[in-house]
This record gives C-alpha cells, sequence and structure tokens, in this order.
C-alpha cells in the first residue's frame, strides 16, 4: 500500500462512450427501458428458455430486497441498468437451465461433496494465491474461471461430452473478461485472471441472488443489512448443488476433494457448515489497514462503472465496516469449530516464505506436498505474466486513516499474531498441523 494518498481511479472513457449510446439508443427507440421488476424478469427468462422451473424458490426473497435496494440506492446509471438487466437475466436463466439438468440427470444430486477445503479470511488477504496454489494439486477438484461466470452448461452440452460439439462457455467468458478489461483495465491487477484459472465460487452463492458479489459492484446498503439477518443456508445447499452439477460437467471423479474460497464465507460460516458439514478449513490473515484499502479499491473500481453518483470517502466507511462485521462474525463462528479441523496462515508467511507456509497447509492436510510442487511452481510462473501492473491503493484516497483502522482491528490483530505495518510480528495462534 502506497504511503501516500492517492486519488480514487477515474473510470474509462470506454464506459462514458457505452453509457451515451445506450442514452442515445432510449430515445430513438432502439433499446427499451430498464424494467428492474422481478416478475418481469422471471417471466422474461422463462420467454427465453421455454422451462418455468427455478428450483428452490427462496431465492425470490434475496432477488426483491436487491432490486428494491437497487432502484432506491444504487444511482445506476444507463450502463449500469443495461448491465443491471443482463445479468439478472444470466443468474434467472441459468436457475431455469439447473433445473433442467436435474431432471434429465437425476444422478447430479447424488454426487459426494466430501472433505471440502475451503479458504476462509477477508477479501484481499491472500486467499486467491493460496486457493490457486492448492488448485495446482490434481488430487483436488476446483472451479476454473469460466464456470463461476456461467456454471450451467446449455441445453446442448450432451453433445459436448460426446465429443460432437465444443463448450461455448469458455468463449463466453473470454468475451466477458474482455469487456471487463476495457471497462476497467486495473482489473488485471487487482485480481488477474483467465477463462481457465481457477477461481472462487462466489458467483455460486450469487446464483441465489444473495450475497457480496452484488454489494461490490452496487452501492446497496440495506440490501446488505438484509442479508445479514437473514440464514444463508438455502444459498449454501444451491451452491453445493451448482458444484454436482459442475463436477459431473467436467466428468471429475467425486472421490477428489473440492477446493474452495470466496470471502463470503467469513459471513457465512454457519451456513457453510451446516452443508458441508465435514469442510477442513484455512483461515488467511492480513494487516486490516491493507485489507480495508484494497477492498475499498476493488469496490470503487467496480461501482464507478455502473454509476455516476461515487463518494470515495462512504466507500472507504462501507469497507471498513463490511470488514468489521465479516472478522466478528468469523470469529464468532469459529469458536464451535473444533481445532483439529483448521489452520490459521498469515499473508506475511507467504510472501516470504510460501513453500514453508505450504508444508505447514500440507501437514493438516495429512498429504504429502512434493507432487504438488511442480504444478504450484508453474502457477506463480504464469501468475507473474498475469499480473503486468501492481495494484496500487492507500487509506487515504477513502477518507480513512491508519490509525483508527489498527484500533479498530487491535484485538483481532493481537489474538492471531497479525503483523501489522513495520511493527514485528507478536506470537502467532498455531492450530493443530
Amino acid at each position: 500500500m502506497n504511503d501516500q494518498p492517492i486519488q480514487p481511479p477515474r473510470r474509462t472513457r470506454f464506459i462514458d462512450i457505452a453509457d451515451g449510446v445506450i442514452r442515445g439508443g432510449r430515445k430513438l427507440g432502439v433499446f427499451g427501458p430498464a424494467r428492474l421488476e422481478k416478475d418481469f424478469l422471471m417471466e422474461e427468462a422463462v420467454q427465453a428458455t421455454g422451462l418455468d422451473d427455478f428450483g428452490d424458490g427462496w431465492f425470490e426473497r434475496p432477488l426483491e430486497v436487491l432490486l428494491d435496494s437497487v432502484k432506491r440506492e444504487a444511482q445506476l446509471n444507463a450502463a449500469g441498468e443495461f448491465s443491471a438487466m443482463k445479468m439478472f437475466h444470466h443468474v434467472l436463466r441459468d436457475r431455469l437451465y439447473t433445473q433442467m439438468w436435474f431432471k434429465r440427470h437425476p444422478e447430479i444430486l447424488a454426487r459426494p461433496l466430501k472433505n471440502p477445503v475451503v479458504i476462509v479470511g477477508p477479501m484481499r488477504s491472500g486467499t486467491t494465491r493460496l486457493h490457486r496454489l492448492l488448485a495446482a494439486d490434481q488430487r483436488f477438484a476446483h472451479l476454473r474461471s469460466f464456470e463461476t461466470i456461467s456454471p450451467v452448461p446449455r441445453p446442448e452440452f450432451e453433445q459436448v461430452l460426446a465429443g460432437e460439439a465444443e463448450d461455448f462457455r469458455p468463449k463466453l467468458a473470454a468475451r466477458i473478461l474482455k469487456v471487463a478489461r476495457l471497462a476497467n483495465p486495473r482489473t488485471l491487477s487487482i485480481h488477474p485472471t483467465g477463462a481457465y484459472e481457477p477461481e472462487e465460487e462466489l458467483g455460486l452463492v450469487a446464483a441465489s441472488m444473495y450475497g457480496m458479489k452484488w454489494e461490490a459492484q452496487w452501492n446497496v446498503p440495506s440490501y446488505a443489512e438484509w442479508c445479514h439477518e437473514e440464514s444463508a443456508i438455502p444459498a449454501y445447499r444451491h451452491m453445493a448443488n451448482l458444484l454436482r452439477l459442475i463436477g459431473w460437467s467436467q466428468q471429475e471423479s467425486s472421490l477428489r476433494p473440492w477446493i474452495l474460497k470466496t470471502p463470503q464465507h467469513m459471513l457465512d460460516l454457519p451456513a457453510l457448515l451446516e452443508v458441508f458439514p465435514d469442510a477442513r478449513l484455512i483461515f488467511t490473515h492480513r494487516d486490516p489497514k491493507q485489507v480495508v484499502g484494497s477492498a475499498a479499491s476493488l469496490a470503487w473500481n467496480q461501482t464507478i462503472i455502473y454509476s455516476d453518483h461515487n463518494d470515495p470517502a462512504q466507500t472507504g466507511r462501507d469497507w471498513l465496516g463490511k470488514t468489521a462485521t465479516m472478522i466478528a462474525r468469523m470469529r464468532a463462528a469459529r469458536d464451535a469449530i473444533p481445532r483439529e479441523r483448521m489452520i490459521d496462515v498469515q499473508y506475511e508467511d507467504m510472501e516470504t516464505d510460501w513453500r514453508g507456509t505450504m508444508e505447514r497447509v500440507y501437514r493438516f492436510l495429512d498429504l504429502e506436498m512434493e507432487p504438488a510442487v511442480a504444478g504450484m511452481e508453474d502457477y506463480l510462473d504464469r501468475s507473474a505474466r498475469l499480473k503486468r501492473h501492481p495494484h496500487r491503493y492507500s487509506l487515504g484516497e477513502f477518507g480513512l486513516g491508519e490509525g483508527e483502522v489498527d484500533a479498530l482491528f487491535a484485538d483481532y490483530t493481537e489474538t492471531y499474531g497479525i503483523p501489522v505495518g513495520d511493527a514485528p510480528a507478536l506470537p502467532r495462534m498455531r492450530l493443530a498441523e
């Protein structure tokens, strides 16, 4: 993190041009007005697919709250409204296709999801690096980026399995990522990825219209509050069924444990453990100043795409509060978890000695690490090529001071021995290895 405050980045001309084109298109009748209404969106998905079974109807509750929050609070621009319509259609259409596949192949829902390894940590705490290092081990199953963007195969996918057609989803994901880079070139430095790179399951949680994915791109505080008060078990059950569907589509052995990770798990550990009772948990920790500054930067770079009304100081306050909530809920939930089921990993340890840290993780998992090392080294080389520019950010650009962040999280950093700034590391909590 840069010690000198820097100005929050502005959005690209690409978005300004797209916004102007959509506004002009509406005046000419080329584009219709955005209709962010639940019944309209659901009926549109039904008409597009010819299907009418969305599965568990629980998702309609968060959808209603989210739509209300978007209309009252998000202040979307024309490009943002257009994008929102596309996103909602994509999720609703995939829910219909999901149920179609379960009816065609009921054996999908019988696939076991045993002993997943779940990485749990705040945004920007090194979870992506740890996840991709473990995903390099062929003894584990993992999602690929195109599968979190489009987790559900199209109706003709059986032709793909038969070798008679090509799965269109990787090409679609590559196009989406290309547009995302045009909309915000900083995306590649904040979260380097590619269509086939290992990726987190946040999109699978969002498939129930629930969770942080929506909060990181739109200003929807009332929706965020609603999610904090709601049990996430239905969303996690649907996520698990999507993992079963993806494993089936990969022709993946159900004996290989999944490697999972998303910051959403910080908020919803009880739901995670209800659905995955035999999960093994790796908790990641980083100086909260870095976490808050980086998370605010990530959210800022998303929200400026969709709205013309963004306040960097408000973004800073929102993600300071969100980080505090995530840590508090994680700490409360893990008190009930047996110590032998979890381990803690420091971001700084991964920075200074990734191999030694991963050896400790592998002792915890009761696995030999050596068969995975070549794949891990290949990932690190690939990652260095993907990350073309460092992610620059500061607390100051979001109206926050280092002292207040240190004070707010002092008990957390002391309890877990997290190195803060230039201070030497405190004695660290070590769990079973």
